[in-house]
């Protein structure tokens, strides 16, 4: 009995310690559902329209499809650090894991970007934001090399906005001391006649309080968003469907960052990356500038919008042309098609416009 018993006994230890040996080189769970915090940092006020109705809810949709394991940590208002030029570096190098930044503010660097600051280019944020996306999708990939772009897209339609001039005439702009985003813009306000300042659109209030600004260029949802509502008053429009200008901007990861992701959690960002993200955003700033023109010609808001006439409209967009073909040139000259790109963009804008 007493050899049975420990026969018994000694079958049950094995047993025991061949399961064990193989839950020991099992991979574990927790290996597997390894869990992932995303830090996105931009320049823009949590009451931006953008930040509310686009991040929050991507950050959630993120959050809630990959069960938990991705976290997303919202950084508004550049409280990582650095300035609103340096975001893209900051998305690069891993500083930030996710950046939302104009191209523009870093000067030179991002030469096919340009073409969409180009005067009376876009349309509506919505069409124009797709366009960027597709255009940057098939002709940016060398410049966008270190970042994984999630969505490329433009501002909704830019218009000028001044502390206390009118602006009805080509005449009335002359002198103005008018903040720009980018060379370009800046390049054309100067052919108007304008004193450009560039300068980023966070930094625009204190210019425009302390004098150093008479106006700026930013679309209508900005206003709001950036404390402009009650220092610039004056708002001029144009005829037709261009707008003055937009810019190219972007949402972007950390490539590194991204390509460390399990796939499933890849397929997670995939998922809410590419054209119909760049929609999302021109949609929702498209929303917000209506809301706002609304508040100021029901008198909500103070201030008076100036409709420019289609015969003066065309008079910027003369010289808004010179611009675009000194573009053309200096991109000829850098060793880029330039005319095949403003064509690509154009007819990309005019693409989605018909959507």
């Amino acid at each position: 009995m007493r050899t049975l018993a420990l026969r018994k006994l000694t079958r049950k230890a094995i047993l025991t310690l061949t399961l064990s040996s193989l839950f020991y080189w099992m991979p574990s769970t927790h290996a597997q559902e390894e869990s992932y915090t995303l830090r996105l940092h931009h320049f823009f006020p949590p009451s931006a329209p953008v930040h509310q109705q686009y991040f929050v809810p991507w950050k959630n949709a993120v959050e809630e499809e990959s069960d938990g394991r991705l976290k997303v940590e919202l950084f508004p208002s550049m409280q990582l650090g650095g300035t609103p030029p340096s975001l893209y570096d900051q998305a690069k190098d891993g500083q930030a894991d996710i950046i939302w930044t104009v191209l523009g503010y870093n000067s030179g660097r991002f030469p096919k970007a340009e073409v969409f600051d180009l005067p009376f280019l876009p349309t509506t944020g919505a069409a124009t934001s797709q366009a960027a996306h597709e255009y940057a999708m098939q002709h940016m990939q060398d410049e966008l090399a270190g970042v994984h772009p999630i969505a490329v897209h433009t501002h909704s339609p830019g218009a000028m906005h001044t502390k206390d001039t009118p602006i009805e005439s080509l005449e009335d702009v002359k002198g103005l001391k008018i903040r720009g985003p980018s060379r370009l813009v800046n390049k054309y306000l100067a052919k108007l006649g304008a004193q450009p300042i560039g300068m980023p659109v966070a930094q625009a209030l204190e210019a425009l309080s302390r004098g150093v600004l008479d106006g700026t260029v930013i679309p209508f949802e900005a206003i709001t968003a950036m404390g402009l509502a009650d220092i610039t008053t004056e708002h001029t429009m144009f005829s037709g469907d261009r707008a003055l200008y937009t810019t190219m901007m972007i949402v972007a990861m950390n490539q590194a960052k991204y390509d460390a992701l399990p796939d499933d959690l890849k397929a997670v960002i995939d998922a809410h990356s590419g054209i119909q993200e760049a929609y999302k955003i021109g949609k929702i700033m498209d929303d917000a500038d209506l809301e706002q023109i609304h508040k100021i010609e029901s008198g909500e808001q103070p201030g008076t919008i100036h409709r420019l006439s289609e015969e003066e409209t065309q008079r910027w967009q003369a010289i808004g042309q010179e611009i675009v073909d000194e573009w053309i040139t200096e991109a000829n000259e850098a060793g880029l098609n330039g005319q095949q790109l403003y064509d690509d963009a154009n007819q990309l804008i005019l693409k989605h416009t018909g959507n």
